[in-house]
């Protein structure tokens, strides 16, 4: 079971940056990062089953067992530096594997996260997950992203709403366990029109970390790093080409 997927192997690459995708998202979501990275740095996405070419499988039942998971899945590629980026929830999951990898003594250089409410700071305690199609496909539309045109066509909800749904229900279940801050920087960034979390709100992140903290606010909605991917890619590549 492949948890990570790397589509440019750069063996000779000083560091790797592993990628969370949101909610519903597959690793195609960073298929476009690779050609704006230095060769220097080698990326990692995430699969989760339920999706592509994981469909058959099913998905994961806690947000523990997911993050457990994935932990796992990256330790022998921990062999250099590397940092995380999560978006929305990626976010969630890339700070909670980022506390696994801190209590085995392995701190990435940065957790960058994006999109996303603090872990104890929740706001949205809507559960999508129990909405019909169409009330859940309008919510996605107001978040935008591509899968949006996709839920478009009857025969593609059916084989996506399933596992988007499967994300929300993680979502919703996850409770925030109460720990220390983490050793590891982070970076927030952020879209100025995003209505799941505004730039103010996102400061709460500050919380989750005795480290450097930074903000970042791009132009743009929930899926601000769309249009803006260049500028995205290349502040969440500097420190692991400082």
């Amino acid at each position: 079971m492949t948890w990570l997927r790397c589509a440019v192997r750069r063996p000779a690459a000083a560091a790797r940056l592993f990628c969370f995708t949101h909610a519903g998202g597959s690793a195609v979501a960073y298929r476009e990062w690779h050609a704006l990275l230095p060769a220097t740095v080698e990326l990692h996405a995430t699969q989760l089953p339920g999706r592509a070419d994981r469909f058959a499988q099913a998905p994961p039942e806690s947000m523990e067992a997911l993050v457990d998971a994935l932990t796992e899945a990256m330790l022998p590629l921990l062999d250099r530096r590397f940092a995380l980026f999560g978006h929305s929830m990626g976010a969630t999951v890339a700070y909670e594997v980022t506390r696994r990898l801190e209590a085995r003594g392995l701190a990435p250089a940065r957790l960058f996260v994006s999109g996303s409410t603090a872990p104890h700071d929740r706001r949205d305690t809507r559960a999508l997950s129990t909405y019909d199609d169409d009330a859940l496909v309008a919510e996605l539309s107001k978040l935008g992203g591509t899968e949006v045109e996709i839920l478009a066509h009857e025969a593609m909800r059916e084989i996506v709403l399933p596992y988007v749904r499967a994300d929300f229900r993680l979502l919703e279940a996850y409770r925030h366990r109460p720990g220390p801050p983490l050793r590891t920087p982070i970076s927030v960034l952020v879209g100025d029109a995003d209505p799941v979390v505004t730039p103010e709100q996102a400061k709460a992140w500050e919380a989750r970390t005795f480290s450097e903290f930074s903000l970042k606010v791009f132009p743009g909605d929930h899926f601000y790093l769309q249009p803006h991917r260049a500028a995205v890619v290349g502040e969440v590549a500097r420190p692991l080409t400082a």
